[in-house]
């Protein structure tokens, strides 16, 4: 009975985990559909952002209950109830980021699309390295630290593109508009900042390694 629940709480993690790889990319899909005015295929990725939050969130309860009701892993339940709650934030922050690009509607220089395509495609490949990094403390925790490895070289990567792209905004196109110019960088700090959600969840997890390997 304990392994079966046990059992049933990690596939219910495991659930939570492609939800949130699968936020990522639809994340780095809603930045791209905005930059080149696919406006209808931007719409889409919101909804769909925004459903992936509210089943994330569900199953997030299902499995804190369990862990709670059944009394599974209690000298680890509490450091998995941490990374969930990290890793949820990943989705909580994706979903009103992109949300935020359709009430404020900034407007983006075409000149800029690149790099901040770019930088989200750092930011995503952040996230997308927690997530396996999550799945293998279950089932291999000595490989978890090897896997984080991506996760602060991608994070390090989008922080210095996001510094360039603020540099050149302000220092490089003075045809832009001052107010113009902090609403660009606002939105690059948006989109930076999943990489540090995702460099969070990452050192909850390399905490959470150690203890279990030593």
């Amino acid at each position: 009975m304990f392994f079966r629940h046990a059992n049933k709480s990690i596939e219910l993690i495991e659930d939570f985990l492609n939800l949130v790889d699968q936020g990522a990319i639809i994340f780095k899909e809603g930045v791209k559909n905005y930059l080149y005015s696919n406006r209808e295929n931007f719409q889409d990725n919101l909804k769909t952002l925004s459903t992936l939050e509210t089943e994330a969130d569900i199953l997030k309860r299902k499995a804190e209950n369990l862990l709670y009701t059944q009394s599974l892993m209690p000298q680890l339940r509490g450091d998995i109830l941490k990374l969930l709650e990290e890793l949820d934030n990943i989705l909580d922050i994706a979903k009103s980021n992109l949300f935020q690009f359709d009430v404020e509607v900034p407007f983006i220089p075409s000149e800029l699309n690149q790099d901040l395509i770019k930088l989200t495609e750092l930011s995503g490949a952040a996230i997308e390295s927690v997530v396996p990094a999550a799945r293998a403390y279950f089932r291999d925790p000595e490989s978890v630290k090897e896997k984080l490895h991506r996760v602060y070289l991608f994070e390090k990567e989008a922080d210095k593109l996001a510094d360039s792209i603020k540099r050149r905004v302000f220092q490089d196109m003075p045809q832009i508009k001052l107010s113009e110019k902090f609403h660009l960088r606002y939105f690059t700090l948006h989109i930076e900042t999943l990489s540090d959600a995702a460099e969070k969840a990452a050192d909850v997890l390399s905490i959470m390694a150690i203890k279990r390997t030593i």
